[in-house]
């Protein structure tokens, strides 16, 4: 009796592996079935051709039909994307089989398309019924070790549950990389309303920003590259002529370069960083009452009313200013300003070291809708940054090799963190864009003093001296806000000029506070070619 059932439990295990090999042995044909079609369709038109011709012949006709498709660009890059596509998916259905995540080979996630990136490979999947991407995001570190690569990440779609992409990252895309030139460093103009490239990102691709609505928080350690992604944000706001610039610098010399075009810049003076506060408070407010005379809700681009940026590098020393009157006041101001200021077209950039409560109050720093965390030094001081448990979900910028200057990760408005790689303004690019933006601007209201000459038809070269005149006061009165800040003398033109001469002999020595010097001549060059005839109400230069 024992025997009898011995027998018949080994036949049904004898079928069940006769089976399991038959449905091998299938789907080992259907992943191969690309190539083994190509393969066929050679050997049957080397049949064909060998009948009639015979085989000599045939396999010539066959070698040069093949070199022919070969050689021809577009035919060979369909080829091996398909050869690609191909591979790809015998190992994410390997994997997928090795890892566990699938019980047979016909639960393995279907992949519908690859391309290679510059982390390694993209894939997108499509899980079975029953199945959903949160298993797969669990089997990532089996998923890895089975494709040989450094790491697995899965991203789910948004508009399907069922759908995701998967990231194969092989390899560090951003190491040993040269710093990247911004894409618009030759630009002659740009509105603040368009998409600002910030960088690429793992895969390659461009990784943009949109500011209208949005601030921005900026943290890292020291030498990370938050200065030189400040200046991205600035050098795109100062290319928009009706853009408004309002700069605290913390460090005197990294905004420097941009009061040419700025309304106001601060250095380490807290009254002077409370009294430029106050004053976009005051232009946000009777923003808001236009928007509510015109029976609007926000700015629009339509509306022609400018954005207000307001950038502060190194937030934490105004936050710590040894009055406590005026670290509250600059407090409450700054938070003030995020807070309203979105629909009022008013956009806060703010960048510091670590934005912990103890420096920056959580009722300001959750304020901020971008946060960029570059490298960093613990995982704590990530969270700080993105927010928290970012670091134990995978995104950690303490993770980011140290000579990597200017990788950061990127969290927008409900998305996850993005690697990427900013681009950079090197001294002679900052300089560049400042005086053609300055010049841009210089233009702009040049063409707007005329258009109210033409509407007022005034004439007269008293108009025009006063016009000059009050030009070129307001250019030395920005100047002498931005010395005294600095505890350095005021710069008048011929002070300016002498500089400009003095850094031209010195080459790049000197920096971009040499910037400041040359550019400022080019906008009393712009007020010298004025026409003769100018409004009898002149408008206030922001020089």
């Amino acid at each position: 009796m024992s025997a009898d059932v011995w027998m018949r439990g080994r036949g049904r295990q004898r079928g069940r592996s006769d089976g399991e090999l038959a449905l091998g042995v299938l789907w080992a044909l259907w992943c191969w079935r690309l190539e083994l079609v190509l393969l066929a369709v050679v050997v049957l038109a080397e049949r064909g051709v060998a009948s009639a011709m015979g085989d000599t012949v045939a396999m010539v006709c066959v070698a040069v039909v093949a070199a022919a498709g070969l050689l021809a660009s577009q035919p060979r890059r369909l080829l091996l994307r398909w050869l690609y596509v191909a591979r790809m998916r015998r190992a994410v259905g390997r994997a997928a089989l090795d890892s566990g995540l699938a019980a047979h080979p016909w639960s393995v996630p279907r992949v519908l398309a690859a391309c290679p990136v510059a982390a390694g490979d993209r894939v997108r999947v499509r899980v079975g019924r029953g199945r959903s991407l949160a298993e797969l995001e669990a089997r990532a570190e089996e998923l890895a070790a089975c494709l040989r690569a450094r790491e697995v990440r899965v991203l789910r779609e948004t508009a399907n549950a069922s759908e995701g992409t998967m990231l194969v990252v092989r390899r560090d895309p951003f190491e040993g990389v040269s710093p990247l030139r911004w894409p618009l460093v030759e630009a002659q103009e740009f509105s603040l309303w368009d998409p600002i490239a910030l960088g690429v990102d793992e895969q390659g691709d461009a990784l943009s920003v949109l500011l209208p609505e949005r601030n921005v928080l900026m943290g890292g350690e020291p030498g990370a590259g938050k200065s030189a992604a400040l200046s991205v944000l600035v050098a795109a706001a100062a290319l928009d002529p009706s853009a408004r610039l309002w700069l605290l610098d913390g460090k005197l010399v990294e905004l420097a370069a941009w009061a040419p075009v700025a309304q106001r810049v601060v250095g380490t003076s807290g009254h002077e960083a409370i009294e430029v506060l106050r004053e976009v408070q005051a232009e946000m407010d009777a923003r808001y009452r236009e928007l509510l005379a015109r029976g609007l809700r926000k700015v629009g681009r339509e509306d022609g009313l400018p954005l207000h940026l307001v950038v502060c590098d190194e937030l934490a020393f105004y936050l710590s200013l040894p009055d406590r009157r005026e670290r509250q006041h600059f407090t409450e101001l700054l938070r003030d300003l995020v807070a309203r200021g979105r629909a009022a077209g008013v956009i806060v950039c703010a960048a510091t070291q670590k934005p912990g409560a103890d420096v920056v109050p959580t009722a300001l720093r959750d304020l901020f809708g971008f946060r960029v965390a570059l490298r960093c030094n613990t995982p704590q001081a990530s969270d700080t940054i993105l927010g928290q448990g970012w670091a134990s979900a995978g995104a950690d910028a303490s993770t980011i090799p140290g000579g990597q200057r200017g990788v950061g990760l990127l969290l927008t408005e409900g998305d996850r963190p993005v690697p990427f790689k900013g681009f950079y303004l090197d001294d002679d690019d900052v300089c560049a864009i400042a005086e053609r933006a300055a010049s841009k601007r210089a233009d702009a209201w040049l063409a707007g003093a005329a258009a109210d000459q033409r509407d007022n038809d005034v004439s007269g070269l008293g108009v025009t001296r006063r016009w000059r005149s009050r030009l070129s006061t307001n250019t030395m009165r920005t100047q002498a806000r931005w010395s005294r800040s600095c505890s350095i003398a005021p710069r008048t033109s011929s002070s300016a000029s002498a500089l400009s001469a003095r850094s031209a002999r010195r080459g790049t020595a000197g920096g971009r506070s040499g910037c400041t010097a040359r550019s400022t001549p080019s906008i009393l060059r712009a007020a010298s070619a004025a026409p003769s005839t100018q409004p009898s109400r002149s408008r206030t230069a922001r020089c």
